[in-house]
């Protein structure tokens, strides 16, 4: 019982970055569907059930390359990512007639889903050195982490129709959380 509420805290803590990152395409694209909200939560839900998955597999062979970095690439993606889309708003706020309409774009979602799931190989590397069936485990933060994007994929839209169309204001808000989530990266990381 214990090692089920382990897995579950787990895969909920790695959800979290994925959470916000989705809260943030929920804000970000307009004219998004109800199936662009499952391409999200599934590309999130898959990279970080999958990323435990090779951390397991490679182990220890490369633990020192990875942890020495892993934190840095997190940050740095998260931090591209965010400061286009602050530039994006406070120019979309200083001239408004400049603002084209942000469709749905899964390069960009594929990129977060890289970016917030790096943490994600370093459990993996972690989980290596305990007697585990990992595909288990990574099915299990997979599916965890898929209906938490979901939920807040919608939480976004909702709270983008809340702001009225002013997507400029999103943009900023959610390039401010991406590079808050890279930020956490870091501390975390420097703190562990």
């Amino acid at each position: 019982m214990q090692a089920w509420i382990s897995l579950i805290a787990i895969a909920f803590g790695l959800a979290m970055d994925a959470f916000a990152a989705s809260i943030v395409d929920g804000l970000r694209y307009r004219n998004s569907s109800k199936r662009h909200g499952v391409i999200v939560a599934l590309t999130f839900g898959v990279f970080q059930g999958v990323m435990p998955l090779i951390g397991y597999f490679l182990g220890s062979l490369f633990i020192s390359y990875i942890e020495a970095y892993d934190h840095w690439v997190a940050f740095a993606l998260l931090l591209l990512i965010g400061g286009l889309m602050i530039f994006e708003g406070v120019k979309g706020i200083v001239k408004p007639e400049s603002v084209e309409e942000k469709e749905f774009s899964l390069k960009e979602v594929l990129f977060q889903g890289v970016a917030t799931s790096i943490d994600a190989l370093a459990v993996g590397i972690t989980l290596a050195t305990l007697n585990i069936f990992i595909v288990w485990d990574a099915l299990v933060i997979t599916g965890i982490t898929t209906a938490v994007c979901l939920v807040g994929f919608f939480l976004g839209k909702v709270i983008s129709k809340a702001l009225k169309g002013r997507y400029s204001i999103a943009n900023v808000i959610g390039g401010v959380i991406l590079i808050a989530i890279g930020v956490s990266i870091v501390i975390e990381h420097m703190t562990a």
